[in-house]
């Protein structure tokens, strides 16, 4: 369901065998699958709770995007191993928004080398590949050498962090701009923004329905923020020392 009525008073969590747990007054939390919910680290159990927390008189579970991916990682609905999401994260590389490029009208074209050309650039000194781009229909020939570089850079994530990523991936349809992010090269509204590139170039040459814009604006950055801060916190070590939602 989209959204239920508030059943619980209090959000705490408590450490147990397999992590952090999340308890709503007496109940702990379980995933869609009923396994416990359990999150390695305090930090990221801290957010979760955060957001049952913020709930008001019905759970808006739509707007509970850590969640959804702690209990995506838990419940791994597809079934795929590390091999296996590290590949599917890599292909997306053979449609990136940033390397298919336009011709017509020039406006555009110039608008896509000037903010586009330089996350290129800094991916292919910052993993040392060759990436390039395109306007040809078929896109850009990537090197199986730079899939190969991306694949051994994916593989120093935890399953749970990659879960995180291929979920930005999906949101911006890049990988370069999801490893821009991750990398803190760009913000999430740049790369937001250069994501959405063509269609804000129309807006600004057409107009929108304001409304129905800005809610597609932000949703993609919470969607963008949740999944980068889902990575962070999967791939953090360190215990966070503060206490639970302090008055």
């Amino acid at each position: 369901p989209a959204e239920r009525k508030r059943f619980y008073q209090n959000v705490s969590i408590s450490q147990g065998e397999g992590g952090f747990e999340i308890n709503l007054d007496h109940r702990k939390l379980k995933t869609p699958q009923a396994k416990l919910f359990t999150v390695p680290s305090e930090a990221l159990a801290i957010a979760v709770a955060t957001e049952w927390d913020s709930q008001r008189d019905t759970i808006k579970f739509y707007t509970m995007h850590l969640t959804t991916l702690c209990n995506t990682a838990l419940d791994n609905p597809t079934q795929r191993n590390k091999t296996q999401l590290i590949r599917a994260a890599v292909k997306f590389l053979d449609t990136d928004t940033v390397c298919y490029r336009v011709e017509e009208p020039a406006a555009l074209a110039e608008l896509q080398k000037n903010e586009w050309d330089p996350v290129v650039s800094w991916a292919e000194k910052r993993y040392n590949v060759a990436i390039g781009s395109s306007t040809s229909i078929l896109g850009p020939n990537i090197p199986a050498s730079t899939k190969e570089t991306f694949v051994s850079q994916l593989a120093s994530y935890n399953m749970w962090a990659l879960q995180g990523i291929e979920y930005v991936i999906t949101q911006l349809k890049s990988l370069i701009l999801t490893m821009g992010l991750i990398d803190r090269h760009i913000t999430v509204e740049k790369a937001v923004l250069l994501s959405r590139l063509e269609e804000e170039y129309q807006i600004q040459r057409w107009g929108n329905v304001e409304w129905a814009h800005d809610y597609d604006l932000c949703e993609l950055r919470a969607r963008a923020a949740a999944g980068t801060l889902f990575v962070h916190l999967c791939s953090e070590s360190s215990t966070v020392k503060h206490k639970l939602l302090q008055d």
